[in-house]
């Protein structure tokens, strides 16, 4: 297995291509042979090209920290997604969207990304061959659209490169390098499963290629099935708040509740509250042993009571843990010598992704915003107050919510290359044109046509002996009166027929780009080749999202939204320099420096320079020092700067809450809040209308509200790195690379999210944020705005360390120890200019996990036919929110950096173990068998997760969720 960091220039010539030799025989030997499949000679290296520059030259080393995972690393893993593998990379994070997003409306659902540094999806650049793959209108790049079988070896750049490549090089640069000259067939297929029986996935594909001396063609077809998994299938996903808490997190029930309509002050109707409020009574109709009793008549009730689960309902019994998906991918790539010096090369590649996912029964009530004016009518049949407006409340469980995604992903590109000589050097060039579109259709069903629901639950009569919508007009339309209040079973599919609706909404993005470069020597210096790189590149985005017609005019329970339009034009122009200082003398074995500029100009929002500076210092031949400075940045997406306004039901603790709120301990939060007119004892409500009983908080019943923002200007960023490689002459097969990391990020475009907002308005005292949501006068929030800005600012900083040796070949084979580590000293967050930052590392931050320490290791041993591989993957402690002051909070007097108020729970390191075991078979075959995450660990339950991005129950994506067993075969013909 071979997974290295870039740093293959050593002791010259001859004992650099001895270390490669002597790596390529160990990669050979650690897959037992399963690479055979692409035997075919390659060209010779007359130019090489790394990721992070656009300079060609076999002598050309990396001053940039580049990391290498090959084919036969990328097969150790197990993993038939490339956004798995790179998962699983020290460097990399959980991203935005993840498999466990089941609670997401968004069209990129369902795919995977890359996240680098911590820094989000958005900030990390994927190239295919060193061009920019296709994005979403939001700007994410979705890894399984390419296959893992195409793919020759992952280039990892964790340092900024906007100099380069311009845009979103902010947190690093992953280059998927494919497959470029392939002999003969191959055929590989992969089984997996895990051990409780469920997620099983089901992988094949098959490549076919033909190389003469001219020309290369191969074509490729990719297959990959994984089922989905339900949270019900395990104790630990069980249940909303994990198992150490089976009876919380319980939302609304399935059987109906009424609110008293009567006026205030009517016996029997309710209560008048301390501060004079009246608080009238909430009924849930009678179901022993699931039969209802009749829901026209009030003696069949009693009363709700919001502190017991007796009339709620366990809404992850109906949730989708991990959704599955379905991948069926074409891949072509084809090469044509016209001439010694000039090449026709092109590619094209063509995939669709299915992905299913379900949620529960949607939470239908009046006055949720969504359903204003939805009452049961005076005039209907099953009110139980004939003649008032009755507001109700259920939740529609026999109608689970299912969500169906499918992307198509396209992308071809064409192009010319070839060299010619100036002076006494060569030089290269290409001219390339790029086509990309990614279409997505997101499909969702069990949502509750709001104008039909009305009609249903409005005024009934008796017409020919049977009870029916009182409106001639509606009946005809297909109105059937609907007795909501009598639960599962009874509802008669007519009447499901009239008020479920499915919503339709897309998703289209496209790019065109035209992209040259040119690069050689100028001048030979005394300590060697000055070399250049130039280029210019023209590119078009567009895209648009046209959601549900109905669910964006607010007709339905869909969370609506408006339609997103725009696009914008690129031109940009770089110039890259590579200069030696010195050479071959004492203390100065290498000396060089590399300096490059990018001028961009966006149509949206006008331009700016960019530039980076890197240094490489060898003061012998064993040690290489490195360093860079570089400026980067992240333009706006289309989303970000055209985005439709959008709803979302978030969950959130409101700091003005008297229990467990950050006023619960906190006079100063509790004055402001009261200032602002909370009520004293004011506390937050769940959507099953029950108070709050843990400070994790919960979801509102309410919708916010978010959306783009066309005035946004481009996120700006400077990364400084300072590194070493060390390959000492006394242990041949040693490497050590050692790189410190620093990024600061200025004009971060975020949309705040409400536990922020809330806190910034009450915790840190900033009135900035305190009109951007409003509250009824009993304390309730209503309305919230998310909106995008370019607020604040992020720093990250952190080491990385890699340790691989190669040990001597023994008769007992030859084994390898790879060792890739990084640890994360800061991770900062100011929400505004001038505010104070908080400090998170160490933190579980909503979406993802900021450990201060993950790391890789791995070793692997190879004998004749045999090879075998264990890996560990380490993750360091996380800081989690207290579930109360009193209970799971071993830090009860530490400030939470997340919301600013007491209480911290810290939770232990986790580590998995994976076992790969290799066997080549004499008929060009060879075998895998492996288990991940070997003995069955699972990572705690984390109440700081957000429930986006997490899934229904708070474990943590990065994490193993139970052991998987696969086992995987590949034919070369």
């Amino acid at each position: 297995m071979y997974v290295h960091s870039r740093h293959e220039r050593h002791r010259g010539v001859r004992r650099r291509s001895a270390r490669v030799l002597a790596l390529a025989s160990c990669l050979a030997s650690a897959v037992a042979g399963a690479q055979d499949a692409s035997p075919a000679p390659t060209l010779a290296p007359v130019n090489v090209t790394v990721t992070g520059s656009r300079i060609r030259g076999i002598d050309v080393e990396t001053a940039q920290p580049v990391f290498t995972m090959n084919r036969q690393a990328i097969q150790a893993t197990g993993l038939t997604d490339l956004g798995d593998v790179v998962m699983r990379l020290p460097s990399a994070a959980t991203p935005e969207v993840t498999p466990q997003d089941t609670l997401s409306s968004s069209n990129d659902a369902g795919g995977r990304y890359a996240n680098l540094r911590n820094l989000g999806a958005v900030r990390t650049l994927v190239l295919v061959n060193g061009r920019r793959w296709t994005s979403s209108v939001g700007g994410l790049t979705d890894l399984s659209s390419i296959p893992v079988s195409i793919v020759e070896r992952i280039e990892v750049l964790r340092d900024g490169a906007s100099s380069i490549y311009g845009s979103d090089a902010i947190g690093g640069v992953v280059n998927i390098i494919t497959t470029d000259r392939f002999e003969g067939a191959s055929a590989d297929v992969l089984y997996g499963v895990n051990g409780r029986g469920d997620g099983a996935r089901k992988n094949g594909n098959v490549t076919w290629g033909k190389s003469t001396e001219r020309s290369s063609v191969i074509l490729g077809a990719t297959y990959d099935d994984a089922d989905e998994m339900l949270d019900r299938e395990r104790a630990l996903t069980r249940y909303a708040n994990g198992p150490r808490h089976p009876d919380d997190g319980y939302g609304m029930g399935a059987y109906g509740g009424v609110v008293d309509p009567r006026a205030p002050g009517t016996a029997g109707a309710g209560r008048y509250a301390s501060d004079g409020a009246w608080v009238p009574n909430r009924y849930v109709v009678d179901h022993p042993g699931g039969r209802v009793g009749d829901t026209s008549d009030l003696a069949d009730y009693h009363l709700y009571d919001p502190a017991s689960n007796a009339d709620k309902y366990d809404t992850t019994h109906d949730m989708t843990f991990r959704a599955g998906s379905k991948l069926r991918n074409l891949f072509g790539t084809g090469r044509y010598n016209l001439t010694d010096d000039i090449a026709l090369r092109g590619m094209a590649t063509y995939g669709v992704r299915d992905t299913r996912w379900r949620a529960a029964g949607y939470p239908l009530q009046s006055g949720s915003g969504r359903a204003d004016g939805l009452v049961i009518d005076p005039d209907n049949a099953y009110n139980p107050f004939p003649g008032e407006a009755t507001s109700f409340f259920r939740r529609l469980a026999e109608l689970p919510r299912f969500s169906w995604a499918r992307s198509k992903t396209f992308h071809a590109d064409v192009g010319l290359e070839g060299t010619f000589p100036w002076g006494e050097h060569t030089w290269a060039w290409d001219v390339t044109y790029a086509y990309a579109e990614t279409r997505s259709d997101l499909t969702t069903s069990g949502d509750i046509d709001l104008d039909h629901a009305r009609k249903a639950l409005g005024p009934t009569a008796t017409v020919d002996g049977r009870l029916a919508c009182a409106d001639a007009a509606d009946r005809a339309a297909g109105c059937v009166p609907w007795n909501i209040l009598a639960g599962p079973g009874g509802t008669p599919d007519a009447v499901w027929r009239y008020v479920a609706t499915t919503g339709q909404s897309r998703q289209v993005s496209r790019n065109n780009d035209v992209i040259a470069n040119l690069t050689g020597g100028l001048a030979d210096l005394p300590a060697g080749m000055l070399r250049l790189a130039g280029g210019v590149e023209h590119r078009q985005e567009n895209g648009r999202y046209l959601p549900d017609a109905a669910a964006s005019q607010g007709l339905t329970t869909q969370l609506a939204s408006a339609p997103t339009r725009g696009g914008y034009i690129v031109n940009e122009a770089y110039l890259e320099l590579d200069i030696p200082l010195l050479a071959d003398l004492p203390l100065a074995h290498e000396l060089a420096v590399n300096a490059s500029s990018r001028y961009s100009h966006y149509s949206a929002f006008g331009g700016g320079t960019r530039s980076k500076y890197s240094i490489r210092w060898k003061p012998f031949d064993d040690l290489l020092l490195r360093g860079t400075y570089a400026e980067g940045f992240r333009a706006p997406t289309v989303a970000d700067l055209y985005g439709g306004t959008a709803e979302s039901f978030e969950s959130f603790i409101d700091p003005c809450d008297s229990a467990y709120g950050a006023a619960a301990g906190d006079a100063g939060v509790r004055a402001r809040c009261a200032a602002a007119g909370v009520p004293a004892g004011y506390r937050q409500v769940d959507p099953s209308g029950a108070p709050i009983n843990s400070s994790t908080g919960g979801q509102n019943p309410v919708a916010f509200r978010t959306g783009g923002n066309p005035s946004l200007k481009p996120e700006s960023s400077i990364t400084r790195t300072a590194g070493l490689v060390y390959s000492p002459g006394f242990a041949d097969g040693l490497d050590v690379t050692l790189d410190y990391y620093k990024v600061d990020i200025r004009d971060v475009i975020t949309p705040i999210l409400a536990s922020d907002i809330l806190n910034f308005c009450y915790v840190r005292n900033d009135p900035t944020y305190c009109g951007r949501f409003t509250r009824t006068a009993d304390g309730r929030i209503t309305t919230l705005d998310e909106s995008l800005a370019n607020l604040g600012s992020l720093r990250t900083e952190g080491y990385d360390l890699g340790v691989h040796y190669r040990l001597p070949s023994t008769r007992y084979g030859e084994f390898a120890v790879l060792s890739d580590s990084t640890y994360l000293k800061d991770f900062s967050q100011a929400p505004s200019a001038g505010a104070a930052p908080r400090q998170l590392a160490g933190y579980m931050d909503n979406l993802q996990g900021l450990y201060r320490v993950r790391s890789n290791l791995s070793l692997d041993w190879s004998h004749e036919r045999f090879g075998a591989t264990w890996t560990v993957r380490y993750f360091s402690g996380l800081k989690d929110a207290c579930w109360s002051a009193t209970e799971e909070c071993n830090r009860p007097e530490t400030i939470n950096a997340l919301t600013g108020a007491n209480g911290v729970n810290r939770k232990g390191s986790v580590a998995f173990h994976d076992l790969q075991l290799r066997w080549q078979a004499p008929w060009n075959g060879s075998f895998r068998l492996g288990v991940n995450n070997v003995f069955g660990r699972k990572g705690p339950i984390y109440y700081a997760a957000s429930s986006a991005g997490q899934g229904s129950a708070p474990y943590n994506p990065a994490f193993d969720i139970d052991r998987y067993i696969y086992m995987g075969y590949q034919q070369t013909f």
